[in-house]
């Protein structure tokens, strides 16, 4: 029976990608889910697992090729090769039984979650030549998303450190070694110290085609680009960051300041540096830095405030919040009203919940709501979709399920993509007053702040009143000030007196 090996689903927006590397030839034994090529996109790289176990057939798209999403990869007799890929797995199982008789057992990347294909080693737990035992943890990965623990996969001695503190590994890569015996330990060093140059000289890897085009259209040589692929592979990004690279370095080269941007920080005073820490950023920090710069750099973000009064909306929730939890099994909080006044208001105000795609706007007729949450790893954003037909309910136990999965580390990049606006919540950290920044390629995003008993003047009487600033920045490229401003007076209105929600006014 012929199986068909075909692109697999490549990511938001995302409809073609280069085949940058074949795992296998024609007529090799493959096991089930075993990796068969690797594809490259603009943004990613996707590993293609085989569906079946069986052997190789016929290649139908060869390295260098692109291909469109559901296009025919390859295929596979299914059942000629599943007799050999258990045989080759058998041993697994006796990996604990492996090193109690001396043998070795290699330490790999566990699974890292879904769409994520590779992570940074960040702390190693245990150096080479300590005794582990099983289960005990080894090293701690970092991804996007979340951090990884790895544990000892048997006991035994740590004979080498495939790979060191910092570096990139993908999610099937090596980590490391255990021996089960002394003579593990007394040959590790001897490992470790061979480490450097295997890696020195394993620059033999083959780039991936779309890479070698790429470089031979720009004039670049391997030596100029820094590979970020599996085992220092050139991939397709890296000779654009390298082009980039080129072509911004002329411009500041006629000023002074060009070797300025290499220098890293200003000298600091010797009795200063001692009680300095030097920490590296963990990967998802380096992802919101680069996010937020681009913003900033991309769109013309400006910022306009308005003030609204809760007394209402408290009312509201303090007299049915308890009926609400009885009934719905979640708490009503403040950011259900929120995002009903922000979908009422993108209804009148639709520009503030397009995007710009070249010379074209596009308007989004539905709402996918992108609520901030701080984690201990960083900000993320995940994803309300189709907020605008959702109940008050249905928001609140949306958006507490997906906190909950964000301080987990456990949200999917599906989950964070596709927003058309976002709500952020500063006042939870007792924030009174902020700008917020927009998160591409979005046009809007309302910063809600702490709720603060002010003295307002009400019909000529001064009252005191719980009072909230509210911050909408926009993309003034697309939206005006006069479509900004009139969706924060909508908000502003809806929440003043939550029944202008009931009768869409």
């Amino acid at each position: 029976m012929t199986i068909e090996v075909r692109v697999p689903t490549l990511g938001e927006s995302v409809t073609e990608a280069t085949v940058a590397t074949w795992f296998k030839k024609p007529g090799d034994a493959v096991a089930v889910d075993e990796m068969l090529c690797e594809l490259e996109t603009d943004k990613v790289t996707v590993e293609v697992p085989s569906p079946t176990a069986g052997v190789m057939g016929e290649i139908v798209a060869a390295e260098g090729e692109t291909v469109g999403v559901d296009a025919l990869l390859a295929t596979i007799t299914a059942g000629e090769g599943a007799a050999p890929a258990p045989a080759a797995a058998a041993p697994a199982p006796t990996a604990a039984a492996a090193a109690a008789a001396g043998g070795s057992v290699d330490v790999m990347v566990p699974t890292l979650g879904e769409s994520v294909t590779e992570a940074t080693v960040s702390t190693w737990f245990k150096q080479v030549g300590d005794n582990v035992a099983q289960d005990e943890m080894l090293c701690e990965l970092e991804t996007d998303k979340v951090s990884v623990e790895v544990p000892a996969p048997a006991a035994g001695v740590l004979a080498e450190v495939v790979a060191p503190e910092g570096s990139t590994v993908d999610a099937s890569a090596k980590l490391a070694v255990i021996s089960g015996s002394a003579a593990g330990v007394a040959s590790a060093p001897v490992a470790a110290a061979a480490a450097p140059i295997a890696a020195s000289t394993g620059k033999d890897v083959a780039n991936a085609p779309s890479a070698e085009k790429a470089m031979a259209e720009a004039g670049l040589n391997a030596d100029q680009v820094t590979g970020t692929g599996r085992d220092g592979r050139i991939m397709k990004e890296d000779v654009a960051k390298a082009v980039a690279a080129a072509a911004t370095a002329p411009a500041p080269a006629a000023a002074a300041p060009a070797p300025a941007a290499q220098a890293p920080r200003a000298p600091v005073a010797a009795e200063d540096a001692s009680r300095e820490e030097r920490v590296r950023m963990t990967r998802l920090r380096q992802t919101i830095a680069k996010r937020l710069k681009d913003a900033q750099n991309t769109a013309a973000i400006l910022t306009t405030y308005n003030e609204v009064d809760m007394t209402e909306v408290m009312a509201l929730r303090n007299q049915y919040k308890d009926q609400f939890e009885k009934k719905h099994g979640v708490r009503l909080g403040f950011m259900s009203f929120f995002t009903k006044a922000c979908c009422h208001a993108l209804k009148e105000v639709p520009e503030v919940n397009a995007e710009i795609d070249g010379t074209d706007i596009v308007y989004k007729n539905f709402v996918h709501m992108g609520v901030a949450a701080g984690t201990p790893q960083g900000l993320v954003v995940p994803v309300i979709r189709d907020a605008d037909s959702m109940s008050f309910a249905a928001i609140e136990k949306a958006i507490a399920e997906k906190g909950k999965r964000a301080r987990d580390g456990k949200l999917s990049m599906a989950e964070m993509q596709g927003g058309t606006f976002t709500i952020s919540n500063g006042g939870v950290y007792g924030s009174l007053m902020s700008s917020p920044i927009l998160n591409p390629p979005q046009s809007g995003i309302l910063g809600m702040h702490k709720i603060q008993d002010r003295p307002m003047v009400i019909n000529g009487e001064i009252k005191i009143r719980p009072m909230m600033y509210l911050a909408l920045s926009y993309d003034h490229r697309i939206v005006d000030g006069k479509g900004a401003v009139t969706f924060l007076v909508r908000v502003k209105e809806a929440l003043e007196d939550p029944r202008r929600l009931l009768m869409d006014l």
